[in-house]
């Protein structure tokens, strides 16, 4: 950002002009370091193009996931070489071709360079780095092993990556084969249907009503074909938001807890996010009040949120961690209660976690495999539901008119 400035030097002569900065407070300790007192800043007025690319580069430019991990095995490494953060940051920042991240880069080496924690500038990009993330990095400032600790967050993101990436390429073959389902169907009700209706309607057949609803609908698409697809495709987007709303999140989840196959996967995909999430909060150093407080945020699903909730509270009161799992084995495998329950006892709650983290994720990768193999049959009974519901509404008139010509 480019900033006009008005700063008093130590014999008193004012100084103004423009400097580039990452924000004002970085431009004031830029100002400050060169021995000038800031007067005031402010950011410089910019044109309707200025505007506009900014405007476009915060609504599309972001940091990815890719770019997250990336960044901080990269980071990891070179702390472990022996790099400073500050260099290692400016390293990074010529590499990365993201511009969000170069941006945000640059203002975390400005806060560093002005005497701030790592941590405490990563809180500043919430919408980047997660409690999860910048609980880890505190952990690892505190017990001086930093590096370490990014180390752990690399592998945290990528299995969380892993894991996202398997279920959405589960769901891509049947989202492909309903789209083209709409496609196809609303070019046969618009061009097919109304053939049929005209040698009806020529032939004086009676139509039973499951051909009358065919052919209104055909009729419909026939003369409104291009505002067919813009209503489905209209009311597809609004079932989008309709599921992103936050109101509408206790009904999703309480459906999604009760699906077929769906249910098994949700319980051990939350299982796997809770434990790695906790175990790698508690090899950092993190407390276990804290841990749990921050996977809260981390899971999804309110009906694990408000377990976690309960386990927060009880560790808290002196409960057992394993008392509130084994009170809620409808949400997390009895699996859970009792490796937690081992862990307690023996010291080893982390360890403990982290195998139930390892078994579930290789469930759920298991079934993400076999889950395109489950949805093609379920697929084609739909599909040949629809088909046959078609065929018998426009033959059963045909044989209407034959009978009566016989």
């Amino acid at each position: 950002m480019l900033f006009s400035y008005s700063a008093k030097s130590k014999e008193g002569e004012i100084t103004e002009g423009t400097l580039e900065a990452a924000d004002r407070f970085a431009l004031s300790r830029d100002l400050r370091s060169r021995g000038l007192t800031p007067l005031s800043v402010a950011e410089k007025g910019k044109n309707f193009s200025d505007k506009f690319t900014e405007f476009s580069s915060n609504i599309f430019a972001k940091v990815k996931l890719a770019d997250q991990i990336l960044f901080t095995k990269n980071l990891s490494g070179m702390l472990k070489a022996g790099l400073a953060l500050s260099r290692a940051l400016l390293v990074l920042k010529k590499q990365t071709k993201n511009p969000k991240l170069s941006e945000i880069l640059t203002s975390i080496s400005a806060d560093i360079n002005g005497g701030e924690t790592f941590s405490t500038a990563l809180t500043k990009f919430p919408e980047v780095f997660s409690n999860l993330f910048i609980a880890m990095v505190r952990a690892g400032e505190e017990s001086g092993n930093l590096a370490n600790a990014l180390s752990d967050i690399g592998i945290n993101l990528e299995k969380s990556s892993t894991l996202t990436k398997r279920i959405k390429g589960a769901l891509i073959y049947p989202g492909i084969i309903f789209s083209a389902m709409v496609v196809i169907g609303v070019l046969l009700f618009a061009f097919v249907v109304p053939t049929l209706a005209t040698t009806f309607k020529s032939l004086g057949a009676t139509l039973p009503w499951t051909t009358q609803l065919l052919i209104f609908f055909g009729n419909f698409f026939s003369h409104n074909l291009i505002l067919s697809f813009v209503i489905i495709f209209g009311a597809g987007f609004s079932m989008f938001l309709l599921f992103r709303a936050k109101f509408m999140a206790k009904y999703i989840d309480f459906v999604v807890l009760r699906l077929p196959v769906i249910k098994n996967m949700t319980k051990e995909l939350n299982t796997a996010r809770t434990a790695r999430t906790i175990s790698s909060l508690l090899f950092s150093g993190v407390s276990i009040v804290r841990a749990v407080e921050i996977t809260e945020d981390v899971v999804q699903n309110i009906y694990y949120k408000k377990v976690l909730h309960e386990a927060k509270d009880a560790i808290e009161k002196g409960a057992p961690f394993s008392q509130v799992f084994e009170a809620n084995t409808q949400l997390y495998p009895i699996m859970m209660s009792e490796m937690i329950q081992v862990g307690e006892e023996t010291g080893k709650l982390s360890d403990m976690l982290l195998q139930i983290a390892l078994f579930y994720e290789e469930e759920v990768e298991n079934k993400t495999k076999n889950l395109s193999t489950i949805i093609e049959p379920v697929l084609m009974l739909f599909i040949g539901a629809g088909v046959g519901f078609f065929a018998i509404s426009m033959i059963s008139p045909l044989y209407t008119i034959l009978g009566s010509i016989n």
